[in-house]
């Protein structure tokens, strides 16, 4: 098959997407993290248990929940419509919504545990001196777990290009508005072109596989640092 041929639409949409994603957990996720990783709040143990519900729940069984909540003929879709003219169902920003809450653990998890992992003085310290959580956790906490946040990074990004349940069930299959690269190869191998299906998956492949490598060169080149010292 010629390379012209393809359609590239569906990765650069795949990569838009994680992309975005990645950046609404980063605001999303790292407070999240911060808040659970310190939190001496009886529910703490339910807040874990919804956050980390996306790792063990099939993606279909969070799609279709989604599909229902945002659905124009339910109560939150229609108030969404209503009041914000926001249809999210089959479209790009549901798409986010739904990879965002699919890929939260992948974020916040990493962090919560390297906050948890410092030594509590640190923050002791740095209320002390009279300063703030939100400026201990960004100057204080977080640049002493680069690591984890990287990693809470690039997991969101990497497991938002390989979605498929949760990106069909709310996204459907719509040509340049919600149609990834895992819904493309679906569509490839079922239309028995295995050939552009495999031109889809082999940079899915490469770009996963070649971002994950990055990660653990760097944290292991700076854990070799950390020792050295």
């Amino acid at each position: 098959m010629n390379w012209m041929e393809i359609d590239w639409q569906p990765l650069w949409l795949t990569f838009r997407l994680a992309a975005l994603t990645s950046v609404l957990l980063m605001l999303i996720g790292i407070p999240l993290a911060s808040w659970l990783a310190y939190s001496q709040s009886r529910f703490k143990p339910v807040w874990e248990t919804l956050v980390s519900m996306p790792l063990v729940l099939p993606p279909s069984v969070l799609g279709f929940y989604l599909l229902l909540a945002l659905s124009p003929q339910h109560a939150f879709g229609q108030w969404l419509e209503q009041y914000f003219h926001l249809k999210l169902v089959f479209s790009f920003p549901g798409l986010v919504l739904g990879s965002v809450i699919f890929s939260l653990p992948f974020m916040v998890q990493p962090v919560q545990s390297g906050l948890q992992n410092l030594p509590a003085s640190l923050l002791e310290a740095s209320r002390t001196l009279g300063k703030s959580d939100v400026f201990s956790l960004f100057h204080i906490l977080l640049p002493n777990i680069r690591p984890a946040l990287l990693t809470g990074i690039v997991l969101s990004f990497a497991h938002t290009v390989g979605e498929f349940g949760v990106v069909l069930m709310i996204g459907g299959n719509i040509p340049g508005v919600t149609r990834v690269a895992s819904i493309a190869i679906y569509d490839e191998v079922e239309s028995l072109h295995y050939q552009a299906a495999h031109v889809y998956a082999a940079i899915l492949f490469i770009v996963s596989f070649v971002i994950l490598l990055s990660v653990y060169i760097i944290n292991r080149r700076r854990n070799q640092m950390v020792f050295a010292r």
